[in-house]
């Protein structure tokens, strides 16, 4: 078992554990259910018990270990530091209150191995699917979190994402990146984006950086195109760029054998049925009216289908964003996700296709992400209506005197504005590139890099 895993596995056997009424657990039976040795258990207790995720109880022979509930007081002494990187971590150990059928589940996805029986890719759960008609969501879940998700007013697809893009790029770049593994808290996420890419970069960082290049290519993208097979390649792409060894396979439809650790479900290792049920899935995905179904289903049915030779996951958790972009809904961040519940989640899916852990962790999910974008476009303010008059003649305007160096007048003379609107849009975009920031160009649609060369010139607007 991979190093990492070690930590995830030993709560989720603890919570297992406690959902069943088992109770706590000696490190023996941890040991034994782990499967590695027991030093290498006891050090990662004494981890937990450090970062706050467990309580020990007990003393000697006696002695056992279970999951830390947050009424509780966390007596270890911890730097700031320290505290910071614990309430970035501790924060996503919350979980839902899983119904008794999700509990069954987990407990029997988290038996071991050898007892579970061996699996493959099942096409027809896709063939059989028809949009519309069937459903992956129950029907009444799906329509109230459209309900309570959606932007209110008409508004051009991609508004809502674009509104609160500088706290997506944090929250879902940070969330996503932290299922996969990474070290990295949100205050180094934040750090790293003000920054920007450097030769020093780590894996962690060029992740992380690679989600931000990917949700900003999907933001300007999908209002264009819209949800189809190259939008999704493209997003594979972006987030595994300076990943793979092979850039060949950046985007590419794999041809070669994936394994997915601790678990029994083998993916198809068919490259012509891969393509045509990727293509099946996301036209499938496009025809779906409600938008919260079809972020599920594409969610659940790209990371199952495991197009690419790595990074499915993340490309699903970015994909199930589309349908909600173009929705004008609120973006779907999986911030506070356990990744124990996540892992827990698609295994139903791969092993059982079951999806009662995943649909109860994706209306949890959801339902955290609402209010907090909903709450960033309230602290923006009403719209201004100069502004959205203008809005695409703005960002032609600063793409020009950005990217290109087109003196500040002949940018407005290009636009063809007149009369007192000429003189209050110069005005505008003036205090715009007063203001611009390597971390909020994207809603500009310009790149990162020429943007920081135009600020290290000394924002020289001629």
């Amino acid at each position: 078992m991979a190093r990492r895993q070690v930590p995830s596995t030993i709560l989720a056997y603890l919570a297992a554990r406690e959902a069943s009424g088992l109770g706590p657990a000696g490190a023996e039976a941890i040991t034994d259910h782990v499967a590695v040795p027991r030093p290498t258990v006891n050090r990662h207790l004494r981890k937990l018990l450090q970062q706050g995720a467990l309580v020990r109880e007990g003393s000697g022979p006696a002695t056992v270990y279970r999951l830390y509930r947050r009424q509780e007081p966390i007596e270890q002494a911890v730097t700031v530091g320290e505290k910071l990187s614990f309430r970035d971590s501790f924060s996503a150990t919350v979980s839902p209150s899983w119904s008794a059928s999700a509990r069954a589940l987990r407990e029997q996805l988290m038996q071991p191995l050898g007892t579970r029986t061996p699996v493959s890719y099942q096409r027809h759960f896709v063939d059989a699917y028809e949009p519309n008609r069937s459903f992956l969501l129950p029907q009444e879940l799906a329509s109230s979190l459209f309900a309570e998700g959606r932007m209110q007013g008409q508004q051009p697809a991609g508004t809502y994402a674009r509104k609160v893009l500088e706290q997506l790029l944090i929250d879902l770049s940070w969330a996503s990146s932290r299922l996969e593994g990474n070290r990295k808290t949100l205050l180094d996420t934040r750090a790293l984006f003000a920054r920007g890419r450097s030769e020093t970069d780590d894996t962690d960082a060029t992740m992380l950086l690679n989600h931000k290049d990917a949700i900003e290519f999907m933001v300007d993208a999908v209002p264009t195109y819209g949800i189809t097979v190259p939008v999704v390649r493209n997003l594979h792409s972006l987030l595994m760029q300076g990943l793979l060894a092979n850039s060949d396979s950046l985007g590419a439809i794999r041809r070669t054998v994936v394994n997915i650790t601790d678990t029994v479900y083998l993916p198809t290792q068919v490259p012509s049925l891969l393509e045509e049920m990727l293509g099946l899935c996301v036209d499938k995905a496009r025809n779906i009216k409600n938008p919260l179904e079809a972020a599920f289903f594409i969610w659940v049915n790209l990371a199952y289908l495991q197009p690419f030779e790595d990074g499915n996951k993340r490309t699903s958790r970015l994909s199930a964003n589309l349908p909600l972009m173009l929705a004008n809904c609120a973006p779907l961040s999986f911030l506070d996700v356990e990744p124990t519940d996540y892992a827990l989640a698609m295994l139903g899916v791969y092993e059982r296709l079951d999806l009662t852990l995943a649909i109860e962790l994706f209306a949890w999910t959801y339902r955290r992400s609402i209010p907090r974008y909903r709450t960033t476009l309230e602290a923006m303010g009403a719209p201004n209506p100069f502004r959205l008059k203008y809005r695409e003649h703005l960002s032609a305007a600063m793409q020009q005197i950005v990217a290109e160096g087109t003196p500040l007048g002949q940018a407005v003379e290009a636009l063809g504005i007149s009369g007192p609107d000429k003189e209050a849009f110069t005005n505008l975009l003036r205090e715009e590139l007063r203001h611009l920031e390597p971390y909020n160009c994207a809603r500009y649609r310009l790149p990162i890099r020429k943007t920081q060369e135009w600020i290290a010139a000394g924002r020289i607007v001629r």
